[in-house]
């Protein structure tokens, strides 16, 4: 509702079982297109990697702690960093420019594996109740861990768009891996940081599980947003488990 542009971007790939929702920084026009970058960097080397060989060369060194898939993830998200580098050093006009990032991996049965980097975020609705799966990088994030702001506050804190960590085409990120385990009847919500940043996550549970098709959830959150001033751009994108 506030702003002149649309800094979010996003991808859904059922095909190749890949979701991303990224959220760009760097003011008017850096913003939009850090966040492309990443998404469009990430989907091309999924789609490179279907059916990757162990033996392959890694744009990292192979981490044999992680599942091809994570592996996958990973080197996708040090590889949009590397590319925004090379925007960056392209152009002065796109010097600070930053994206946060999360992706979702589902790979067959009932596992998916989430990369997150940045204050988007992946909540998990199961049975009527909602879990956030991935943990900010930002400041109020860290102040809340520490006891020192109550989630409500943080919602409101002048300093709560302050990312501690995010795809920036600096040193390689610290990407945070972690397995998603679904059962049937699940749902994933993707989201930008402007609809967590003013609806709470109650009310976030309560208009997911009041939609039954996942468009009708996307828009009711993305109304409720709006309602609460629309500060940032919203991006809302759910997965609905069928079968797991």
């Amino acid at each position: 509702m506030r702003r002149t542009s649309n800094e979010d971007s996003f991808s859904t790939r059922p095909d190749l079982g890949l979701f991303v929702v990224a959220d760009g920084m760097g003011g008017h026009v850096a913003g939009e297109v850090a966040s492309r970058i990443v998404v469009e960097a990430i989907e091309a080397f999924v789609e490179q990697t279907v059916d990757a060989d162990l033996h392959s060369t890694w744009p990292h060194p192979f981490d044999v702690s992680l599942s091809v898939d994570g592996n996958r993830l990973k080197g996708a998200f040090h590889l949009a960093n590397q590319r925004l580098a090379r925007e960056v050093a392209g152009s002065q006009d796109l010097r600070g420019m930053a994206t946060t990032a999360s992706a979702l991996l589902v790979s067959d049965g009932d596992q998916a594996v989430l990369a997150h980097v940045g204050d988007s975020r992946i909540y998990l609705l199961r049975e009527g109740h909602l879990q956030r799966v991935t943990q900010d990088h930002s400041w109020v994030e860290d102040q809340m861990r520490a006891g020192l702001l109550s989630a409500d506050e943080a919602r409101t804190h002048p300093w709560r768009n302050v990312v501690t960590r995010a795809l920036s085409g600096g040193d390689d990120p610290d990407v945070d891996l972690k397995i998603l385990s679904l059962r049937t009847s699940d749902r994933v919500l993707m989201c930008s940081d402007g609809l967590s940043s003013v609806v709470a996550d109650s009310r976030i549970e309560a208009l997911l599980s009041e939609h039954e098709e996942p468009a009708g959830a996307c828009d009711a959150l993305v109304e409720e947003a709006n309602e609460a001033g629309g500060p940032d751009n919203v991006t809302t994108v759910i997965l609905h488990i069928d079968a797991a």
